[in-house]
């Protein structure tokens, strides 16, 4: 059902429930991709274990021939924003920081979800941009409820990226999704509170801040996917899909346990002026 005035999909119960399955299963392959995040690994066997894993499950990998991408995931290392096609070429090494952004097909209903890892040791610098972006997409989540609008969200990664010396890309946004893997409403994650659609029950959408060290700004590699930063810095990235409830919300992608090699430092932020 669309309501009035707005072309955003409102989810009845049945296709609530099938949301949280396919939303579950991605979550879960997200879950055991974090053992392979190591030093010598590729992110071509990243995205084999994630091909092979999605039709394990009886699910189809959603990325794969979408508009032409050519791969089963995206891993998008350090200074790559988003839509990093992986390679043989492209071996994880000590101290590097890599986005893992797994999408579900599942009974024609899509689940989306990402998390940034670190592999090895790693530099304050990677921390602080890897635990900004989680922070962000946590702030983002506690504004998702009826009656809040769009911009809330925006409002809440912006005031704390840029609050401690981040930038927010404005290039990619989150977005609607349910039988369309990219649907309205798009999230921005940049924004003014009070502004914006007004959030309903039923909603289902991502949020997913792409947090930089350096400028906001992005440029596009060759292969017409790869978004790099302008400045060489690194970025990262987490998301989540969320469902307006009555109450609130509910992150469909929450993971049952702790994410391995990503959730390490629970006390980044204590402490910290």
């Amino acid at each position: 059902m669309r309501f009035r005035t707005s072309s955003v999909e409102i989810k009845s119960p049945r296709e609530i429930e099938a949301m949280r399955e396919v939303c579950r299963l991605a979550a879960d392959t997200l879950l055991k991709v974090a053992p392979l995040i190591r030093p010598g690994v590729s992110t071509e066997e990243i995205n084999t274990f994630v091909h092979e894993d999605t039709l394990a499950k009886g699910a189809i990998p959603a990325p794969l021939g979408y508009h032409g991408f050519p791969k089963s995931v995206c891993t998008s290392l350090n200074e790559v924003v988003c839509h990093g096609i992986p390679s043989p070429h492209h071996v994880l090494r000590d101290g590097d920081i890599i986005n893992v952004d797994v999408t579900h097909i599942y009974k024609g209903f899509h689940g989306d979800t990402s998390a940034t890892f670190y592999v090895g040791e790693v530099s304050e610098r990677a921390k602080l941009v890897t635990e900004t972006s989680r922070r962000s997409l946590e702030l983002a989540i506690q504004e998702v409820k009826p009656g809040a609008r769009l911009g809330d969200i925006g409002a809440a990664i912006q005031e704390f990226a840029e609050g401690v010396g981040c930038s927010v890309v404005e290039a990619f946004v989150g977005h609607g999704i349910g039988r369309k893997f990219h649907d309205e409403p798009q999230v921005s994650h940049v924004g003014r509170r009070g502004s914006g659609l007004r959030l309903r029950p039923g909603m289902t959408f991502t949020i997913e801040p792409m947090i930089n060290l350096g400028t906001k700004e992005v440029r596009i590699l060759e292969d017409e996917w790869t978004a790099v930063t302008r400045d060489g810095e690194l970025s990262a990235q987490f998301e989540h899909t969320l469902l307006v409830t009555e109450t609130g919300c509910e992150v469909l992608t929450a993971r049952p346990e702790r994410l391995e090699k990503s959730e390490i430092f629970p006390d980044f932020w204590q402490n910290r002026g």
